[in-house]
């Protein structure tokens, strides 16, 4: 019945107010319109037309058909209206109810119905003022999430120009200390360039001198032989009657050392210049690039104020077992993730040391041996034997002991090499990847000498 009057609708539609015909009037065009419509419409029109066709007519034109007005009334009455929005388009009855198992509102012939049997109901105004509240809190546990994100944005945003502020000074500084590198070196180059010219100047000197006495010699030469050529030239009775006096200026002529002057040029110590220059260049390092940390340090160690020096102590020391210390060595302050360090150790007489790197995951309360399996890359020196980890190194004699040992590690290669830095020898060497971060670790069980983290600023030429 509702798809038979929706489809009758389309023939009682003004075109106009597309609603069913009020006042209904016809044109000769048999076009059909509400009369206040076709009135209106022609008030924007110069020449009365029909709205449909187009077709020209005269304000007499539009005829009433009561017939089909008491039509479009009676379509009007018939025609469903629309279901108010309380009311319960099953039932007609108004929504008084709201399911909490169904989630939406219900009439009470819906509450008895089987469809919500043990339902857990209750009036729509209570029920929308609880639901209300829990909303409530929810856009309250919403809004303080919302307000801890935003404080979380905000913060990043600030550590973003944190970050930018400090990596332009990190930026600044790098560009500072390369500028005085910079200039050690321009200023290194001038001295020894002033240095060499100042040593070769004596030679110079000297074979410029030997070079005024061969030029005399070459023309006073020269002279004569062209005045003896010219004697040779002349009549025989003029050369005759010369020949005495010629021949005494031949035996007379006095002739230096002929002896070539190439002699092998005495090259300039370049190699020592470039050493005692890198010597002297390390004296601009005010700080030493890794200090101790003593609150890893393990109890039987004693780190110095300067964080620079390790000793071993014969009775352990009163500390807090903070989760920090090893229970064996100590660790530097600093730990490196990626590029290159480097770090020289004084050994000196210490008869028993540990130098290295470990990972920053290791149990600090255990004893380990000393692999890299176990995260210890280390270098030792124990009963007059130096080991890498704990396999003894046979390529080092006693007699060869180094005083200072550099540590360089390059993380990115996964590369740790010992040194020898007096000799430019390399001792040992790691390779393969570090898993972690790593600290540079140290230890020591001799009582009469420390280990040192050598001042390059201390070195004499």
């Amino acid at each position: 019945m509702a798809d038979a009057l929706s489809f009758l609708e389309e023939d009682f539609t003004c075109l106009i107010c597309c609603d069913v015909f009020t006042d209904p009037v016809t044109l000769k065009c048999s076009h059909s319109l509400c009369d206040k419509c076709l009135q209106h419409f022609w008030t924007t029109q110069d020449v009365p037309r029909c709205p449909v066709c187009r077709k020209e007519c005269s304000h007499d034109e539009p005829t009433k058909s009561l017939a089909f007005r008491a039509l479009c009334e009676s379509f009007k009455k018939r025609k469903p209206s629309a279901v108010s929005a309380d009311v319960c388009p099953e039932h007609e009855e108004k929504l008084k109810l709201f399911c909490f198992v169904d989630k939406k509102p219900i009439c009470v012939v819906c509450y008895t119905s089987k469809k919500h049997e043990d339902h857990k109901c209750s009036p729509v105004n209570e029920a929308a003022g609880n639901l209300k509240e829990d909303l409530k809190t929810q856009l309250n546990r919403l809004q303080t999430t919302f307000d801890d994100l935003k404080k979380a944005h905000e913060s990043c945003v600030k550590q973003v120009e944190i970050n930018k502020e400090c990596t332009s000074m990190d930026e600044n500084q790098i560009k500072e200390e390369f500028e005085k590198f910079h200039q050690f070196l321009r200023d290194e180059e001038e001295k020894w360039i002033r240095s060499l010219h100042k040593e070769k100047k004596p030679q110079d000197e000297k074979l410029q001198a030997r070079m005024k006495e061969l030029s005399t010699q070459i023309s006073y030469l020269s002279e004569t032989m062209a005045a003896v050529w010219q004697e040779i030239e002349t009549e025989n009775i003029t050369f005759l009657q010369n020949y005495s006096d010629t021949l005494k200026r031949l035996q007379y002529l006095s002739v230096g050392n002929t002896v070539p002057e190439l002699q092998e040029y005495q090259h300039y110590p370049i190699h020592t210049m470039v050493f005692t220059t890198w010597v002297k260049m390390q004296n601009l390092i005010e700080q030493p690039p890794v200090t101790l940390d003593p609150d890893t340090a393990s109890s039987k160690l004693q780190v110095s104020e300067d964080c620079t020096s390790v000793q071993y102590v014969k009775n352990k020391t009163s500390v807090f077992d903070n989760p920090e210390r090893m229970n064996v060595g100590v660790l530097g302050s600093q730990g490196f993730s990626s590029g290159v360090h480097c770090w020289d150790v004084e050994v000196k007489n210490n008869s028993h040391w540990t130098l290295g790197v470990v990972s920053e995951k290791v149990d600090r309360k255990k004893n380990y041996i000393l692999y890299p399996k176990k995260h210890f890359w280390c270098f030792r020196f124990m009963n007059s034997t130096y080991k890498q980890g704990n396999d003894p190194v046979s390529n080092i004699s006693y007699s060869e002991r180094p005083s200072i040992i550099r540590l360089q590690l390059d993380f990115d290669e996964g590369e740790l090499r010992f040194i020898d830095p007096s000799r430019n020898r390399i001792l040992c060497t790691y390779t393969g990847r570090f898993p972690d971060k790593v600290f540079p670790y140290f230890c020591t069980e001799d009582m009469f000498s420390s280990l040192n983290i050598f001042f390059s600023n201390k070195q004499t030429l």
